[in-house]
């Protein structure tokens, strides 16, 4: 492959999506259309703004640089996966991204651009941890940990997150901070986990429901059936699907590597 000053190159097998422009809040449609080509965007190419888009799960790569830089919206996902999300962000001179806290995400957020103040601590009203940052600081925020970031420059401030696991619904974007204000307020605080809304997690894990359905019709005991589906929603916690956390849980069962679900489902 030639080098193209400039420029990012993308791999693309994405599942189709829509987001509410109101809200920046997307919709991942599974199991729909795909796509499959290799992009090249120059960031003198008109194609460039529309192509800061969210581009998770697939394989990608991209001068995270320059697409920082370019990026002038609050928030922009620019890639969601089950494990991690990278997000853009652009913040105008005196604006800060906001005193938030990630109870179970830590977050890594990378300068491009601009200066600031980084302010951390364990309680929100006791930020014991304050440092000046600008061009190429790195800032680490373990998850529970209460933070804020004002960009104290005359310039906008132009960063990237990564979120670990996903903070934000799938192709998110938020033009302003008023627009993630609202879209966080109509969502809920601190409800997105591992990308999803609680809503998405149900519909998610819908198939563990049905299954769990057929064996009450089956008469299987209500020891069993919640032993097998607790551990299944356990796995799925750990990154599994639901399909694989089912046929896990149930070679457990049947191959004997757990004796305790072949006994409760003779019980």
């Amino acid at each position: 492959m030639s080098n193209v000053p400039n420029s990012y190159y993308s791999y693309t097998d994405t599942p189709v999506y829509t987001y509410d422009v109101r809200t920046g809040y997307g919709n991942y449609h599974y199991g729909m259309d795909y796509t499959n080509s290799y992009h090249t965007y120059s960031s003198s190419n008109d194609d460039w703004r529309n192509a800061l888009k969210d581009y998770g799960p697939n394989p990608f790569v991209i001068n995270i640089n320059e697409a920082t830089k370019q990026n002038n919206t609050f928030r922009t996902a620019l890639w969601t996966g089950q494990h991690l999300q990278v997000t853009l962000m652009s913040l105008n001179p005196g604006e800060d991204i906001g005193l938030e806290i990630h109870p179970h995400v830590d977050q890594f957020l990378r300068l491009e651009q601009g200066q600031g103040m980084v302010q951390m601590g364990k309680e929100k009203n006791n930020l014991t941890f304050s440092q000046h940052v600008s061009d190429d600081f790195a800032i680490f925020i373990p998850a529970g940990t209460w933070h804020n970031l004002t960009n104290t420059g005359s310039t906008p401030l132009k960063l990237y997150s990564i979120y670990a696991p996903p903070n934000h619904p799938f192709g998110t974007v938020h033009a302003t901070k008023s627009d993630a204000e609202a879209a966080e307020e109509s969502h809920g605080q601190n409800t997105v986990i591992s990308g999803k809304t609680p809503d998405e997690w149900v519909q998610y894990t819908q198939f563990l429901v049905n299954e769990g359905l057929e064996d009450v019709k089956r008469g299987i005991n209500a020891t069993h059936i919640l032993q097998e589906f607790i551990l299944m929603g356990v796995l799925v916690g750990k990154g599994y699907s639901p399909e694989e956390a089912y046929r896990t849980v149930e070679d457990w069962e049947r191959t004997g590597v757990s004796k305790l679900l072949q006994q409760s489902k003779n019980m």
